[in-house]
């Protein structure tokens, strides 16, 4: 079916807020923006969270239909959906995690775990063994996912906020993080050893001779093929692609692709493909291949 899903979330069922006034009555209704989302590991399931504290389901298979609207505590920062397709996981503004059923999809969420900083970053194991998350105080914190108030290991190392995470899919013992202290830095997570630090003023082209610039990281993304990694830093019209050595443990850098507009978003398809998302009314999506060890634009 080639049919286009569209799906406004202006005309979503509005859902009682959970922070109320002095008076008793919702502090405020929120806009409708899309603060974050994702899909499940098999593509079966889309979940997105908004600006009115609404956690919203998709099935996407046979075809895209809502499967429940929730309401969520407070504005998210993040979002994850479980390897086993069972849950969802989204992290807050207040520094909470809370895990919401998919297999019971009108649950009210319950609290996992919590931070004494907001958390910008949560992310799970491949094998769902482990809940990953960052927070603005320079923390990267691993709990076990069914005992979440049992901590495992800090990844102790950053000097800033940090952004995001990724935990490596074919290499599920070793983390990637980005901070606002301008290094992506590689960690084995369940000791929270770090094992190499990426420090990005060192590649991120002229502008570097700015000393106080920093690049923090809005977009991480991963190519098992290959073991490409790509970023995004905030509010730059550049891409950066590393690629991982597991034997060595580090991230070697490759290739800077730089645009005439800013970068919203990027995602590597499993052949080792770039999609670049870019602020550019006439040209929004274009599509990188790797062609004699370079990512050139496919015209």
């Amino acid at each position: 079916d080639d049919s286009l899903f569209v799906y406004n979330c202006v005309n979503a069922e509005k859902t009682t807020s959970g922070d109320k006034g002095q008076d008793g009555k919702p502090t405020d209704k929120g806009s409708d923006d899309i603060l974050a989302f994702g899909f499940s590991p098999s593509g079966d399931y889309f979940a997105l969270t908004d600006d009115s504290k609404r956690l919203i389901l998709f099935r996407t298979k046979p075809s895209w239909e809502c499967v429940s609207i929730r309401s969520v505590t407070r504005r998210c920062t993040s979002l994850v959906i479980s390897a086993a397709e069972d849950k969802i996981l989204i992290a807050d503004k207040s520094g909470d995690v809370y895990s919401y059923s998919i297999t019971e999809p009108q649950a009210d969420g319950k609290l996992e775990l919590g931070h004494l900083s907001l958390v910008l970053d949560v992310a799970l194991s491949p094998n769902d063994r482990y809940i990953v998350t960052a927070d603005r105080d320079e923390k990267i914190r691993v709990s076990l996912a069914k005992a979440p108030y049992s901590i495992v290991s800090y990844c102790l190392g950053h000097r800033e906020f940090v952004t995001k995470i990724l935990v490596i899919p074919n290499y599920p013992d070793l983390l990637l993080s980005a901070s606002g202290d301008s290094t992506l830095r590689l960690w084995e997570y369940k000791s929270g050893e770090e094992v190499y630090c990426c420090h990005l003023s060192s590649i991120c082209g002229p502008e570097t001779t700015k000393t106080d610039q920093k690049y923090p990281v809005s977009r991480i993304t991963y190519c098992c093929q290959g073991g490409y990694v790509a970023i995004v830093c905030d509010c730059a019209s550049t891409v950066y692609v590393f690629q991982l050595d597991a034997t060595a443990r580090q991230v070697v850098y490759r290739q800077q692709i730089s645009l005439k507009h800013k970068v919203w978003d990027i995602a590597f398809e499993e052949t080792g493909d770039l999609w670049i998302f870019q602020e550019d009314s006439e040209s929004p999506l274009q599509l990188y291949r790797l062609c004699d060890g370079q990512w050139k634009v496919d015209t």
